[in-house]
């Protein structure tokens, strides 16, 4: 069995401040139990200002956790606006291109190819004839590039 550290970041920043926060509560305690100065200052130090720095760690810890997890994100976000560019790159705006079926993916204001990534996150999202999509005013998205009229039915 082999543990991620990575992932346990965010749990052991969270864990790192409620020990601080007791800490400092037991501080505050053993301080407030005595009437003289010089015998709270032992108190004080030992549970308000560890406690203090363990929270400090701790909540530290839970930043970089969270930035771990934004940036994974960010580069797969990236990832898949790369890909997108590249095919819009090889087929132009607009092109039908090979396997082109006649269908597109309909969102509320806009409409994708199938095989767009940018649709597939849509609850409302739905598979219908290009000329409905017209038919509805629906915006092309503007990174598949899906074809902006209708197909033509062959005469054959």
């Amino acid at each position: 069995m082999q543990i991620n550290f990575g992932r346990l970041g965010g749990q052991l920043g969270v864990l790192l401040c409620l020990i601080g926060f007791v800490l400092m509560s037991l501080g505050w305690n053993g301080a407030a139990s005595y009437n003289s100065l010089p015998a709270q200052f032992p108190y004080l130090i030992s549970g308000g200002v560890i406690g203090l720095a363990v929270v400090v760690v701790g909540a530290a810890m839970l930043i970089v956790q969270n930035h771990r997890v934004d940036r994974v994100r960010l580069e797969a976000a990236i990832d898949r606006l790369a890909v997108a560019v590249e095919k819009q790159g090889v087929g132009g705006p607009g092109a039908q291109g090979p396997g082109f079926s006649g269908y597109v993916v309909a969102g509320a204001a806009s409409y994708h190819r199938v095989d767009c990534q940018l649709s597939e996150a849509r609850d409302e999202s739905e598979l219908i004839g290009i000329e409905k999509a017209i038919d509805r005013n629906l915006a092309p998205c503007r990174v598949c590039a899906p074809p902006r009229v209708a197909i033509p039915a062959r005469q054959g």
